[in-house]
Parts: C-alpha cells; structure tokens; sequence
C-alpha cells in the first residue's frame, strides 16, 4: 500500500494529490491518501481528509512507502522504518509562503533518509524504485527530537 498524506497545512497542495490520483489509475497497488484542506477528490484511491496522529501512525506502519510533504509524517514513517518519497509544496506553485520545504527536503535527501520529489512528474519513476529502502533513522531519541523541532520550527513559517 502506498499512502500519501499532505498533513495539516491549510494551503491546498492539489499538484501533489493530482499527480498521485493520475498514477494510481495506472497501478495496481493500493493507494490511500489523507487530502486535508486540498479541494482536490481522488478518483481513483482510499481518501480522507483528516485523521488521529496515531492513524496516521498506523497508516504509516501498513504502507510500502509513504509519500509526503517533508514535515511530522516524515518521522512517523521513519521512526517504524518505512521508506519515504519527500515532495516538497513550493512556493511558486503558492502552496507556502517560502521554500524551507525544499530546503529541508534537500537536507533529508542527502544524509539517504528519503527520497525527494521536486518535479511531480517524477513521482512515478521514484515510486519504481527498489532502493526505497533506504530510509530509516537511528533509535537515538536525540535525532528525532531535533528533527521534531526543526520541522517545528519551519512550520510556523
């Protein structure tokens, strides 16, 4: 399974469920995503709009990966191991007000602990991967929590 969260943000972020609702018409693996505020209904995957921090946990824990925008979800998967796809919302899509997103996606990407996406018209070829696997984070409390405070810290932006 293949689930897609673009968490709590009150901006929509349309570009990623559009993409993600497009490849799922062409797969045949499950999909199930948590739209929040985005307009935007799947039409071809699970959908909901909002959820539990620990159904979202959960979701996070059945998933094969976990597509997301770089922010909390991103721990919640990798704090069980499951491989992620990072796709920043941009701000010149006017989906933030400024681009922390890709920056944080970019520290992620290059210490191996996701995938990143910036172009949604990659997002097929990155959920081919074999490598997804990569992902995962040490036990070290130390390093989610200061994870968790940079996330924080970004999202009040």
């Amino acid at each position: 399974m293949i689930f897609v969260t673009v968490g709590m943000h009150t901006q929509s972020f349309d570009r990623l469920l559009k993409k993600m609702d497009e490849i799922c018409g062409r797969i045949a693996e499950e999909v199930t995503m948590q739209v929040g505020h985005t307009a935007f209904r799947p039409k071809n995957a699970k959908w909901f709009d909002f959820a539990t921090e620990s159904e979202i946990r959960e979701f996070c824990r059945q998933a094969r990966v976990v597509v997301t925008q770089p922010a909390m979800s991103v721990l919640d998967a990798l704090d069980q191991g499951t491989p992620v796809i990072v796709v920043p919302r941009q701000k010149r899509y006017n989906e933030v007000i400024d681009d922390h997103q890709v920056a944080f996606a970019q520290v992620l990407e290059k210490e191996g602990k996701v995938v990143a996406v910036y172009d949604v018209d990659k997002l097929e070829q990155a959920l081919a991967r074999t490598d997804l696997g990569l992902a995962h984070v040490t036990r070290d409390s130390r390093l989610a929590n200061a994870l968790r405070r940079y996330i924080a810290e970004f999202e009040r932006r």
